[in-house]
Formats: C-alpha cells, sequence, structure tokens
C-alpha cells in the first residue's frame, strides 16, 4: 500500500468516539518521546477533559491518517483559528508523523488541507514551531520557504542545583520593599473580585520579545479568561500565582504563576513572571521568583524539575534565570509562513513521485 491511499478523515474535537481519542492519545505519546524522552506519558483521560474543554474561542481542527484497519493514527495534522479580536490574519497549525512514515508525502498532504481551510477563513499566515530534537520539523518548514520568527529555548532547573543562597538573598531583599508593596498568593482560580486587575497582568505577556513574528498583543476578556481556567482544571492542573500590589495605589504591579499536574508529579512549569514598566528596576521580578521557588521547596518536594520557556532575546529573564540554576533544555523555534507561498510550495511538489512504504 502507498502513502497516497492511506485514508485522511477529519476528527470531531469534542465528540470523538472513545477509540478515536485511545487512538490520538497514543499518536501523542508516541511523538512525544521524541521531544521529551525522560517524562511519563499524558493518561488518556487528560486527553479526553483537554478535547472536551476547549474554550468556545479556540476552534480547533483535526484531521488524522490511519493505518489500513483504521486502529492506529499514523500522522495527524491540525489547525487552530483563535475566534479573538486581534491576530485574525493568522493560523497555528501542527503535523506530526511517526517516524517510519515519513518522507512519502504525508506532511504535504496534510499541509494541503491545513492551508486551505485556513485560507476559506480569511487566513493568510501560518504559524508553528519546531525544536532541535526533531530536525525535520526544520527541514520542512525552510523547503516551502518559511521564515524563522522567533527562537527560544526551554530551559530546565534542577532542584538539586537551584542556587538556595541566591533565593535567600533575594527574599530578604523582597523585605526591603515590604513598606511599598504587599506580597499576594492565589491558589487555583482568580477570585471573583480580582478578575479585571488579572486580565490586566496577563496582557504582560504582550511585552515578551516577539522577534520577527508578524504578530498582535493578544487581550484576553475576563470571559475567555474564566473558559480558560476550566480547561486547565479539566486537565489537572494546579496552578499557584503569586502577585504584588502597590500598597499607594492598591493596583498590581506584577505577578508569577506555575502550573503543575499529579500526572507528572516532577515536572513544574514556570509560566509567565512579569512587572509592569513604572514597577522596574525595584528587584519585584527575583522577589517573585525566589518566593515561588521557596514554595516550592517546602510543599512540593516531589518536584525535581522546573522548565521555562524563554526568547533567547529576552536578556532580562534569561539573566535572573541563569542566575538560578536554569539550563538550555531544548531549542525551540517559532516559524512563520504566507499561505500564499505555501500553495506555491504545494504546487511545485505535484510532480514528485514518492516511493512505496518500506523501500
Amino acid at each position: 500500500m502507498t502513502i497516497e491511499i492511506v485514508p485522511i478523515l477529519p476528527l470531531n474535537v469534542p465528540e470523538a468516539t472513545q477509540n478515536e481519542y485511545a487512538a490520538l492519545n497514543r499518536h501523542t505519546n508516541r511523538m512525544r518521546l521524541e521531544r521529551l524522552p525522560d517524562d511519563p506519558p499524558i493518561p488518556l483521560e487528560e486527553t479526553i477533559q483537554n478535547m472536551q474543554s476547549l474554550p468556545s474561542y479556540v476552534d480547533a481542527r483535526m484531521w488524522m491518517a490511519w493505518n489500513p484497519g483504521q486502529s492506529e493514527i499514523i500522522a495527524q495534522g491540525n489547525l487552530v483559528l483563535l475566534r479573538m479580536e486581534d491576530n485574525k490574519h493568522l493560523a497555528q497549525f501542527e503535523i506530526t508523523v511517526l517516524p517510519e512514515y515519513r518522507q512519502q508525502g504525508l506532511g504535504r498532504r496534510f499541509l494541503k488541507l491545513i492551508t486551505s481551510t485556513a485560507q476559506e477563513d480569511n487566513r493568510r499566515l501560518l504559524m508553528t514551531n519546531t525544536v532541535d530534537r526533531v530536525p525535520g520539523g526544520e527541514v520542512f518548514m525552510n523547503r516551502m520557504g518559511a521564515q524563522k520568527g522567533l527562537e527560544a529555548h526551554t530551559n530546565q532547573l534542577r532542584m538539586d542545583e537551584l542556587n538556595r543562597e541566591l533565593v535567600e538573598e533575594w527574599l530578604s531583599g523582597g523585605q526591603a520593599n515590604l513598606a511599598d508593596f504587599e506580597m499576594g498568593f492565589w491558589d487555583g482560580t482568580y477570585p471573583e473580585e480580582a478578575l479585571q486587575d488579572v486580565v490586566a497582568l496577563i496582557d504582560l505577556t504582550n511585552q515578551q520579545p516577539f522577534g520577527e513574528l508578524e504578530i498582535e498583543a493578544m487581550h484576553m476578556t475576563a470571559d475567555q479568561l474564566r473558559e480558560k481556567e476550566r480547561n486547565d482544571l479539566a486537565r489537572g492542573n494546579q496552578r499557584w500565582t503569586f502577585y504584588i500590589k502597590d500598597r499607594a495605589s492598591g493596583k498590581f504591579a506584577g505577578y508569577t504563576e506555575t502550573i503543575w499536574n499529579p500526572n507528572r508529579p516532577e515536572i513544574l512549569r514556570q509560566d509567565m513572571t512579569g512587572v509592569f514598566p513604572q514597577y522596574r528596576n525595584k528587584g519585584l521580578g527575583r522577589w517573585l521568583k525566589a518566593i515561588m521557588l521557596d514554595k516550592v521547596v517546602k510543599e512540593r518536594p516531589q518536584v525535581k524539575y522546573v522548565r521555562t520557556g524563554n526568547a533567547d532575546s529576552n536578556a532580562a529573564m534569561l539573566t535572573i534565570n541563569h542566575k538560578l540554576g536554569f539550563k538550555p533544555y531544548m531549542a525551540d523555534t517559532l516559524w512563520q509562513v504566507e499561505i500564499q507561498k505555501v500553495m506555491e510550495y504545494l504546487q511545485s511538489q505535484h510532480s514528485i513521485v514518492y516511493p512505496k512504504l518500506g523501500q
């Protein structure tokens, strides 16, 4: 059998069958092994809860290539169209193919589906990411003429290598700010009375470097934030948030967040740490980082690794993280490509004849 007759079928994301979810879960975990060979697999129930609780503003389209008996997924492609007020020109996509089925034209077939669907929705720009542990991804993006928009790394801290003395130093430095600033903590969902302030805090993500990416600042509404929260909770994610408030004005000055999932107890994800410009250069970012890590040490001793994503150009945050003991773990590149350029690439591929499987 040749790849050209392998069926590619759409998946109804929120209403798939148990067998479809199970096959998707197995495929996803197989692909995760390339990127994260030391991590535990994602449980089936977590996959199902994620798929069935996607926020309404996330329009996810998925297609699956099945083996002859339609018992296993050999490749999948997905397209995410965010129904938000910002970035209506772009769409995010991903294509994953099992190693033994690569270089047979499946990626091209998925790309055609993804491109036509995005174009029908009046999107003109596609974005995706690749990692250095799967070099074929970069080759594929270069072939279609994509541009590197942002180069980044997942940086990892081994908790047994945490610079404890520096944490104590930054905690002590934070005490000097107590006359002007108040430190607070939320475990889990954001309190309703602070929700609009949290929306403003989340907007701090727009102050991270975007490199050459043609992307607008993204602004979540309170309702969208609650939907994202429900999805996180359904997947089993547990969020800790430390925040700092200016005592004089009562305004929030900055925050930091971590995500932990009991399905992966040894791994903690460090999410955004941000401080509003008018409150910078006072050591508040270091204070936030230190108090969070101190809490992790004391209350989550099972955590062995803390991971965070940083643009390679984010010198300020990289300096803080490297001092704490974070080291590069995996290189990550964000790519962008005009849909018109993808269509030209696909047209140029029509004459290529791929060998039969196993040849």
